[in-house]
This record gives C-alpha cells, structure tokens and sequence, in this order.
C-alpha cells in the first residue's frame, strides 16, 4: 500500500487528528472540534480544527461512519463529500439530522435509533476521510453512442430485483 503525505495545519492545541482505527482501515476516523445541537430536520457543518494540503491528483472524500448512520438519524448529506487539492480552508462535516419530531437530547454515543435533538461533543468521531487519486475527463465528441459494443440497454430497475 502506497503511503502520500499529506501536511496537516491544527488551529487550536487540542485538536485530534485523523486516524486509522487499525492499520488496515480505508478510512481515518475525523472526530469533531466543537460541540454541536443538531435540531430535528436541521442541518449543520461541524468544525473540524485542522486544514489539510492535498496533492494535485488527489482529493479527500467525506463519508459516514456506519455506526452512526445505523444508530442515529444522522446523515452526511453529500455524501461522499469531495474535498478538491485546490481546497485550504477548515475541513468541516456537513451533518443533516433527519428527525421528523423529539424534543429530547440524545448523545450519538447511545445505542438504538432515536428521533429527536442530538448533541455532538467535542472529540466525538463524526466521519471518515479517505483520500483518492483521480483522473480527469477528456470528452471526444460523437454522433453514435448506441453503436457502442458494451452498451447493455436498459436502466432504472431494468435488470429487476432477483
């Protein structure tokens, strides 16, 4: 596995940095840097506390821990969230709390899915982040895509369910 490095900028002392949970993970678990109420139907960025310098020819993406997404009503929206080499600003998460009603206060750490208000603490891990390599498009114009060998029709549910 090929390693790139990629600098890291923390904007307070007390920032964790993201990190693999074991050494064969895709993903670095990002946790967050403030604490943060997510409203029922409300959708928030939450602050990360550290900017990141990537490579040309790669980007970081955003994706969802699946504990949370099983347990919570939490949702990263644009999932997964592309974080461009030309981006040097804060990382931030977007987080959507899909709620259609509570009142009450719920950790993301308690098991069992929920509706209702949910409170993100500092250090709690919000995310992944996984870096790509990328390729770009060149576009060759043509009059004749249904001519293409490899098109198998269809779509939408065409190939059914079984």
């Amino acid at each position: 596995m090929k390693k790139v490095c990629l600098k890291i900028e923390t904007l307070d002392d007390n920032v964790s940095l993201p990190f693999y949970a074991h050494s064969f993970d895709a993903g670095m678990d990002i946790r967050s840097n403030e604490e943060v109420l997510i409203n029922s139907g409300e959708t928030k960025v939450i602050k990360t506390g550290f900017k990141l310098s990537i490579p040309k020819g790669y980007e970081v993406q955003i994706r969802p821990r699946s504990g949370l997404s099983y347990n919570t009503p939490l949702i990263i929206p644009n999932s997964p969230g592309t974080i461009d080499s030309g981006y040097k600003d804060e990382i931030g998460v977007i987080m959507r709390n899909t709620s259609r009603k509570g009142k009450e206060i719920y950790s993301i750490s308690e098991k069992g899915y929920k509706e209702g208000i949910y409170k993100i603490n500092k250090g709690d891990r919000i995310a992944q982040m996984i870096l790509n390599k990328i390729e770009t498009i060149e576009f060759e114009l043509t009059t004749d895509i249904d001519k293409d060998k490899n098109n198998r029709g269809g779509g939408f549910g065409h190939s059914g369910v079984k």
